[in-house]
């Protein structure tokens, strides 16, 4: 089945290669961050298959605090097999080739470690603050370059909330991409490309495959590092410098202790 995902995303992507690319460059006049979104990534009954196989939110570890609440996983061991097949699917060399067509950023790693990638599921309630992401995978030698997310929850509309929101640098303006089902949404990650999932406020689960790319070249030509750092909605000004302070406090531990002192959340099976 991964062949096959293969073949039809690089397919898909081919057919609006040129379109898709005109459309990520743009984009930077909205809010600074570029982007594009492919509709009917797959076929719909492919699609819909895969929505089936995704693990329910029980099966999965619940990630909460001031700045996130979401279920994520890559356990994948313990699911159908169609689940792994669609997030290595997207990190095969002949989509990747494609993705670099589209998004004109050169040599483009993905991680089959997954760190900070694989499976994420969202219910009521459940949300992710503005935030930029952290700047390199757990080595540190590769910056972080693209975000790549294909939601599969049929039906999912925009009155739904959960979906993601780019904002300037401000972080007072945004523009909203539809977690549409079947959708795939690739967004560049820099120092400045702030984004968010807004809450969801409708019942259902929303599920997604996340992915990420990474390069030896800094995004700006400068080299920078940073983790993962929050901020808040522009109606959240005290949460504002909550988040403010914790980001120094993290920054200052990674400074000190360069892996971190957590347990590193990481796919370790074998690559389908």
């Amino acid at each position: 089945m991964k062949e096959q995902l293969i073949q039809l995303i690089v397919e898909r992507l081919g057919r609006e290669q040129d379109a898709l690319a005109k459309a990520f460059q743009a984009s930077k006049n909205e809010v600074g961050v570029r982007y594009c979104a492919v509709d009917d990534l797959l076929p719909q009954e492919l699609a819909e298959r895969i929505h089936r196989a995704f693990p329910q939110p029980s099966a999965m570890r619940l990630m909460e605090s001031f700045r996130e609440r979401k279920y994520t996983s890559k356990s994948f061991d313990q699911f159908d097999p169609l689940m792994a097949d669609i997030t290595f699917a997207v990190q095969d060399p002949r989509v990747v080739e494609v993705v670099e067509q589209i998004t004109g950023i050169r040599e483009q790693i993905p991680d089959a470690s997954l760190y900070a990638g694989g499976l994420s599921a969202m219910v009521k309630g459940h949300h992710l603050g503005p935030h930029i992401d952290n700047s390199h995978e757990a080595s540190r030698r590769y910056y972080r370059t693209l975000n790549l997310l294909y939601y599969v929850t049929p039906g999912w509309a925009l009155e739904n909330g959960g979906n993601l929101e780019l904002w300037d640098e401000q972080v007072r303006k945004n523009v909203t991409i539809v977690s549409r089902f079947n959708r795939l949404a690739i967004m560049e990650t820099t120092p400045t490309s702030w984004h968010s999932v807004s809450p969801v406020v409708a019942d259902g689960t929303r599920c997604c495959v996340s992915n990420y790319y990474f390069s030896p070249r800094s995004p700006t030509g400068q080299d920078y590092f940073n983790v993962t750092s929050f901020s808040a909605r522009p109606e959240q000004p005290l949460l504002r410098l909550l988040a403010r302070v914790d980001n120094g406090l993290r920054q200052g531990v990674r400074a000190l202790v360069p892996q971190g002192l957590g347990k590193k959340d990481v796919y370790e099976g074998p690559k389908p």
